[in-house]
């Protein structure tokens, strides 16, 4: 007997989350699945917010900082990446959460969620067209800067430990990348 699913389209999701029904379980729509987000250790949570506090100070007004909250993506997904770098709309984000035009780039922090992060995200970010993924792989201390997306994949990947790098959306600012993956 093969079992089927229903794939979930980013309109259903919203009328389930209105619901209430998901209220306490942490979850993300991905590629049209409901998956269950797994829960920040503390190394997660230090990092991803130290890092939200440092390039919110860094970008000021060019940019605003969203932590853990979603992102509309034109593939059935609503990820909630750890940092999203998005356009400062202000309160245009009351009617929709940041579209792919909108977001200058995203951060994951990994480590229970490598392989999800890695493949599954990897994936629906290169196919929404997010022009930036940077990945922190917490288990190595490495980010892992993934540009210039091309159907489901990106044609740049870059593996840093030290020194410094700058977003495509603003090469005038450069960050150590110790500031990312180190305490």
């Amino acid at each position: 007997m093969m079992l089927s699913k229903i794939q979930w389209t980013v309109e259903d999701y919203h009328q389930i989350v209105k619901t209430g029904i998901l209220d306490d379980r942490p979850v993300e729509l991905l590629a049209g699945d409901i998956v269950t987000m797994a829960p920040e250790a503390e190394p997660h949570a230090f990092f991803s917010s130290e890092a939200g506090a440092y390039l919110t100070r860094l970008l000021g007004d060019r940019a605003f900082l969203r932590h853990a909250k979603p992102i509309t993506l034109p593939n059935q997904s609503e990820p909630e990446p750890d940092l999203a770098i998005v356009q400062p709309l202000g309160r245009e984000y009351l009617s929709h959460h940041p579209y792919p035009e909108n977001i200058f780039w995203v951060i994951e922090y990994a480590n229970t969620s490598l392989e999800k992060d890695s493949t599954i995200k990897y994936h629906i970010y290169a196919e929404a067209g997010i022009p930036e993924y940077w990945l922190v792989n917490l288990r190595t201390r490495e980010l892992v800067v993934h540009r210039n997306p091309r159907g489901r994949e990106y044609e740049s990947r870059q593996i840093l430990q030290d020194g410094t790098i700058s977003p495509l959306a603003f090469p005038d600012i450069t960050i150590p990348v110790e500031t990312l993956i180190s305490a």
